[in-house]
């Protein structure tokens, strides 16, 4: 969540930033009623500062007094203090109540978007930085979608996967299950070898770990809930990991914090029905490699420029058409200040696919999660986070079926053949 100190010195920044997501000026006010309860908070904090110096001041007076003999005069003033005791706690209660509701206000605000962020409401604002300029997959009159494929191969079973848990739970089968296994063996061989270091966090979280990356409240509605232990399945592997420095003054010696994860993903996301979700489109339950950065405010866009550099490596080596994304104001998640999408391109479904968003979150999630280091001055600055989907496998898989097919079954890139064993599904 975005400080208070930086509303109060950023306001118009701050507003021109809300404008650009779609404020409207009545939403607006909502940024001066938090200063106005910071101001608030603040002043009762005085107070009861004052109070608390009193009642020390007179409890020493107390105790000399007795050292003196001096008991009514220590009864009266004994007395005073546990008044002032009840207006400190009175006043301990109001502060409480004025703190939640400024961070209940404060968490209701998004991030600023950068300055690179363009206007816009929906995805159809979404700027193309890089376009595909190579050649797209040859195909037939007769080339099929993923989800056929998948059942003429016995590769994935949907009606299985619906019996025993819904529509959006898959039950890969055979080579489809290797081909899923190779990517994620590949995806994470990928990472290291980029120097991140892997992760193995719990596929469940609480509620503080998920609040502290942004995920509540703004995904609630999106997320499994197990509501007698009060945890939730993560939406991505973004919430743990990033969470693994919750709290902490990291040593700068230590940047740039890198760390790759693999995890099941559960979303419940507003079921739908057509081509646009059909097959592997969209799950509840899929499988994602997420690469986490966390570095020096002032080194950030250059960081979240190499994890560009590094998705659009990945999907180079499994020879997929892609393109990326910058994506607009209106379709810029709760918490990014910027965000990248890539997209691949499904030449059965002739259609752009996205498989991974790249972001750069500032301070939004490390003021949340309380995540600092010192600088060269020795004064506590707040981290950036950034992550990415390096990658959500079930749009690749969905892609590298339908751009590999041909007539006599679907060929395997070379770059994951080591890590499936075979080099064609028929």
């Amino acid at each position: 969540m975005l400080t208070t100190n930086f509303i109060r010195s950023n306001i118009e920044l701050v507003k021109e930033g809300l404008k650009k997501r779609n404020f409207s000026d009545d939403n607006l006010s909502i940024l001066q009623e938090i200063i106005d309860l910071d101001d608030k908070r603040k002043a009762q904090q005085t107070k009861l500062d004052e109070l608390l110096g009193e009642i020390n001041k007179m409890s020493d007076q107390i105790g000399q007094l007795y050292k003196q003999g001096k008991r009514e005069e220590a009864d009266g003033i004994k007395q005073k203090v546990g008044e002032i005791k009840d207006s400190a706690k009175e006043l301990e209660e109001a502060s409480k109540a004025t703190k939640e509701e400024l961070e209940g206000k404060l968490l209701s605000v998004p991030n600023v978007p950068n300055k690179l962020v363009p206007a816009g409401s929906t995805d159809e604002d979404n700027e193309v930085i890089k376009a595909w300029d190579g050649s797209m997959p040859d195909l037939s009159d007769s080339a099929r979608p993923h989800w056929e494929i998948t059942e003429q191969y016995d590769l994935i079973d949907f009606k299985l996967g619906a019996k025993l848990a819904g529509a959006g739970f898959p039950v890969y089968k055979g080579k489809g299950a290797k081909l899923q296994r190779a990517l994620i063996n590949f995806f994470l061989a990928e990472a290291e070898q980029a120097g991140y270091q892997e992760i193995m966090p719990p596929l469940l979280v609480n509620e503080a770990t998920a609040r502290g990356t942004g995920a509540l409240p703004d995904k609630e509605g999106q997320m499994y809930h197990v509501t007698k232990d009060k945890l939730y399945l993560i939406p991505t592997a973004e919430v743990p990991v990033t969470n693994v420095y919750v709290g902490q003054i990291i040593d700068s010696k230590e940047f740039p914090i890198k760390m790759t994860a693999y995890t099941p993903c559960f979303r419940r996301e507003a079921g739908s029905y057509g081509s646009d979700v059909k097959g592997l489109n969209r799950l509840h339950q899929f499988d994602k490699v997420e690469i986490v950065q966390i570095t020096e405010p002032d080194k950030s866009y250059a960081t979240l420029d190499k994890m560009l550099l590094y998705v659009e490596g990945i999907l180079a080596k499994l020879e997929l058409p892609y393109q990326i994304l910058r994506l607009c104001a209106g379709d810029l998640s709760f918490h990014s200040a910027l965000t990248y999408d890539f997209e691949v391109y499904s030449a059965a479904q002739k259609r752009w696919l996205e498989v991974s968003s790249v972001s750069n979150f500032e301070t939004y999630q490390s003021n949340r999660m309380k995540i600092r280091y010192k600088d060269n001055n020795g004064k506590k600055q707040l981290v950036h986070t950034l992550n990415g989907s390096a990658l959500a496998l079930p749009r690749i898989v969905a892609a590298l079926l339908e751009n590999h097919q041909t007539a006599n079954g679907v060929n395997i890139p070379k770059a994951l053949r080591s890590y499936t064993g075979f080099d064609k599904i028929d």
